[in-house]
């Protein structure tokens, strides 16, 4: 009993955190989804009214539904297909290896932060670093591409940008190659097996549990993204949200900071992330589904 009560004693800041930052706001959510709450006012029971308006009446809705899943099922397999090449490249034996690791890794910390948004904002502009290159390399017109402004392009610069954070998949990835018996690699060597064979028939099976886990987590966070998306969008402007051109840059989140911190619509917002999570959770119960084949766990 005395060691129960010890651990418990050391538990009880994580139960704060969980109660007081994760489950009550949660819950709290949850009841502010039926209700109408402009933040100033006490909310008022509206039963389903934020849902049917939702799937009825809010056209900026489907364009953020069509953003998000673009941008993730886009970006999150380029980044899990960069981060394992390079995970394997790091697995060999060269030197500076440690180096090189860190050097891989930095661009997953600062993927998120505002200033790394600004300065991507400011490579894809009409006279920014990439058309400059572009045209002293005679591949592009004086006038420039706005990369960000043309809704043919605005969204692959926000994917390049996921892409571009691999490190933390890379990390993940790289551990599990290191565990990986040499003795298998060995004998299948031994026994004829090309490296394409080894890698497709022994390294990927045996690594599928973290590829699949990698999997999950990528769209989880995808699904979330904000900073980035809303420093490259413009941000607020006379009360509103621009989503880039024609809402080519209006992502499901930005979608939420509109309608509850913009125009006071709490209620409708915490309808919104109810959905956003009932979609995360679809999409990860699918994928679990789909992938149950092909994974292996022993």
């Amino acid at each position: 009993m005395a060691q129960n009560s010890t651990a418990y004693l050391f538990l009880i800041p994580w139960f704060i955190g969980f109660f007081g930052l994760n489950l009550l706001p949660m819950g709290a959510s949850l009841f502010l989804s039926f209700t109408n709450y402009n933040v100033f006012d006490l909310p008022k029971f509206d039963g389903f009214s934020n849902f049917v308006y939702m799937f009825t009446n809010d056209w900026h809705f489907p364009a953020a539904v069509s953003v998000t899943i673009r941008y993730v099922f886009s970006a999150v397999p380029l980044q899990l297909f960069a981060s394992l090449v390079l995970a394997f490249l790091l697995n060999q034996k060269i030197k500076g290896l440690t180096l090189f690791r860190t050097l891989f890794y930095i661009p997953s910390l600062l993927g998120s932060s505002v200033a790394v948004g600004i300065l991507w904002r400011q490579i894809f502009s009409s006279d920014g670093l990439l058309n400059i290159l572009l045209q002293k390399a005679g591949l592009m017109p004086e006038a420039g591409i706005s990369w960000i402004g043309d809704p043919r392009y605005a969204l692959w610069t926000i994917i390049l940008l996921r892409v571009w954070q691999f490190g933390s998949p890379m990390i993940i990835f790289l551990a599990a190659l290191k565990q990986i018996p040499q003795e298998i690699l060995e004998a299948a060597e031994i026994d004829g097996a090309r490296r394409f064979q080894r890698v497709w028939r022994i390294i990927l099976p045996m690594i599928s549990p973290i590829i699949l886990f990698n999997f999950i987590m990528q769209i989880i966070s995808a699904f979330k993204v904000f900073t980035e998306a809303f420093i490259i969008s413009g941000g607020a402007v006379g009360g509103g949200v621009v989503g880039g051109t024609l809402d080519s840059l209006l992502f499901y989140t930005i979608h939420i900071y509109s309608e509850g911190f913009l125009k006071f619509r709490m209620g409708y917002a915490s309808a919104l992330s109810w959905v956003l999570l009932l979609m995360v959770a679809v999409l990860t119960w699918i994928a679990f589904r789909i992938t149950s084949r092909f994974v292996h766990y022993e």
